[in-house]
């Protein structure tokens, strides 16, 4: 009977080594992922609704943070590939972040800017969210955005971020209040806005100017925000930087207010440095990847 019982331990013995192993081996195991880049990515029926997407290696569901990039043009012109210059700075500084680079669709007599063009902001990050475990990501973001994209990046922060997936704004002379005197008075900027609104999305009566202006929404859920204004800026005047530095502080938010010599973000390399080290330093406070 000892006889028959030895080769049954000896089989027990090694079914449960060789479980343990494989439970261990499950348990170390990570899935190791290569760089994508995904090119012109349609999140809508039109054809400018496009995005690129650049994913890093080594991503993970709860790690990898998403680095947004908002063109400018006033609303009217401009297009995803004037803000890919910043992807090389941002991939070498920041490895292990996706990044992606957002085309809306501009404005024309055809088709309002208001609330559209930021309604489409918000939904390549809800595409983004929805998609996170096929993409691997972590759906936190940070938006940086230059001139109509810094206004529109800085709108879906403190309006429409309901769920609080951005985390940071980076704006690169962003036109933040249109209440403000101080415009080019041959410019009409109530009646030019009136035209760019799409006034079914509104209750009757509203102020555009008042609800479309940054400046004037601040509350104490927006966002860390970061601000870079020329000082000789024709196109948006140093006081709009001014009243949302203000209401900012009085909303105590974190950030950071910058003035270079020069126009709109037409400055010097140094400054333009400083600018990118600033937006780096708060990417690893405010959208930091813990290791």
């Amino acid at each position: 009977m000892k006889k028959l019982l030895l080769p049954f331990l000896i089989i027990a013995i090694q079914f449960g080594l060789t479980s343990c192993s494989k439970d261990t081996d499950s348990v170390i195991e990570e899935t190791v992922t290569e760089a994508e880049t995904f090119l012109d990515v349609s999140y809508g029926a039109h054809p400018a609704e496009t995005y690129d997407l650049y994913l890093p290696k080594n991503r993970a569901t709860d790690k990898t943070k998403v680095i947004a990039l908002v063109h400018g043009g006033g609303w009217t012109t401009g297009d995803k590939d004037d803000v890919a210059l910043y992807i090389p700075y941002l991939q070498q500084k920041h490895p292990d972040y996706a990044i992606v680079n957002i085309n809306y669709v501009l404005a024309d007599e055809n088709t309002p800017a208001f609330p559209n063009q930021i309604l489409n902001i918000a939904a390549v990050l809800d595409k983004l969210t929805d998609e996170k475990k096929e993409l691997q990501i972590l759906p936190e973001f940070a938006l940086i955005g230059v001139s109509a994209g810094a206004h529109l990046s800085l709108l879906y922060d403190y309006v429409y971020d309901a769920d609080d997936h951005v985390k940071l704004v980076a704006d690169i002379v962003g036109p933040t209040d249109f209440t403000d005197p101080n415009y080019t008075p041959s410019t009409d900027l109530p009646t030019l806005i009136a035209l760019m609104v799409d006034e079914s999305a509104y209750p009757p009566g509203t102020n555009y100017v008042e609800v479309l202006s940054p400046a004037l929404q601040v509350s104490t859920v927006s966002s860390p925000s970061l601000l870079f204004y020329g000082n000789a800026d024709p196109l948006v005047p140093l006081s709009n930087a001014i009243t949302l530095n203000e209401a900012l502080n009085t909303h105590e938010i974190d950030h950071n207010f910058n003035v270079y010599e020069g126009g709109h973000a037409n400055w010097a390399t140094n400054d333009v440095d400083d600018m990118l080290n600033q937006i780096s330093d708060y990417i690893n406070r405010y959208l930091e990847i813990e290791k």
